[in-house]
């Protein structure tokens, strides 16, 4: 027996004393009433007068009964972890676990177990909603388009542009393109928006009602969008309309909506600086093809077969031989 149990030992029978006594002496010990220790410790009367009584079924749960015994433990000058060991055994000696008991067999012709048609009903329709749900939220989480291509199609030149046409000039073209804040009209009611910055940070989410808009902050890095009715999302850049970002229902997620990226979208994509380097070869050099021009049929050429040598002994350019004619014989 430990020097804490003998303490606290039932001088009549020699046995050691429970957790809830060995609280009470100890809060008596202390100078403390259940009302003082109480306000201490936030716990209620009732519930401290159980931990000394082991009115297990009083308190709460299992869980309760061992916060509140480390509270009592620690207030009234006892090893919290030693009682909590020893309100455990205590716990488990008086409220052992309840047995399970075994569930009734189904009787199929029982009609107080089988469900009523409106039960059926009722889980019918939980069902379906579940999967409306369901199907909603995998449209609108399982595709997403990051980025869009542009709206112009690009059109490839026939032939080189002469040297001498005057190009457009930079300053020009930059005092055209509008400026000003970005501003996201909802053109149907219950459009759901979500608007971030360049870090990920969420700048806005909210379901626009018809009619209502959204400014983009003007000092935000990188905005980017994500919607599920890009068609029904009108755009402005500094009061000028600019096409939508698609023109079909469908999940676009982190696509650029500042004000660069948009006026960029409309621009036809520059061609390629190699292509556009490249020497053009004359017309005068055969098989090099010339850009804009249909592939040139050339005439099919036929070559003679070759005749076989002549033999090495053979005179070049000497005539055949004449055939030997037979000698006359006399009798």
């Amino acid at each position: 027996m430990s020097a804490d149990e003998s303490e606290f030992a039932s001088p009549t029978s020699g046995q050691s004393a429970s957790a809830g006594q060995r609280l009470a002496a100890a809060r008596e010990a202390a100078g403390l009433t259940l009302a003082e220790l109480s306000a201490r410790t936030k716990i209620s009367e009732r519930h401290l007068g159980a931990l000394e009584t082991g009115d297990f079924a009083s308190l709460p749960g299992r869980t309760y009964v061992f916060g509140f015994t480390r509270t009592f433990a620690k207030t009234v000058g006892l090893d919290p972890a030693a009682m909590v060991d020893a309100m455990g055994r205590d716990y488990s000696r008086s409220a052992p676990e309840p047995e399970v008991a075994a569930s009734p067999a189904f009787a199929p012709g029982d009609p107080a177990r089988v469900p009523s048609s409106r039960f059926a009903w009722m889980a019918g329709f939980v069902l379906l909603v579940a999967a409306i749900g369901g199907f909603i939220w995998w449209q609108n989480n399982s595709t997403s388009t990051d980025s869009l291509p542009s709206l112009i199609p690009v059109e490839t030149p026939s032939a080189a542009a002469p040297s001498g046409a005057p190009s457009e000039a930079p300053s020009e073209e930059a005092s055209s393109a509008p400026t000003g804040p970005v501003v996201l009209t909802a053109q149907m009611d219950k459009l759901w928006i979500k608007v971030s910055d360049a870090s990920g940070k969420q700048l806005v989410q909210k379901v626009l009602a018809m009619g209502e808009t959204y400014t983009v902050p003007e000092d935000a890095e990188g905005p980017t969008v994500w919607t599920g009715r890009p068609d029904k999302l009108a755009i402005t850049v500094g009061g000028q309309e600019v096409p939508p970002i698609s023109k079909v229902p469908e999940i676009v997620k982190n696509v650029p909506i500042s004000a660069k990226a948009l006026l960029e979208r409309d621009k036809p994509a520059p061609q390629a600086a190699a292509s556009a380097a490249a020497p053009v070869a004359p017309a005068s050099s055969v098989g090099a093809p010339i850009p804009g021009a249909a592939p040139r049929a050339y005439p099919t050429r036929r070559f003679p077969r070759p005749r076989p040598s002549a033999a090495p002994n053979d005179t070049a350019g000497a005539a055949p031989a004449a055939p030997a004619t037979p000698s006359t014989v006399t009798p």
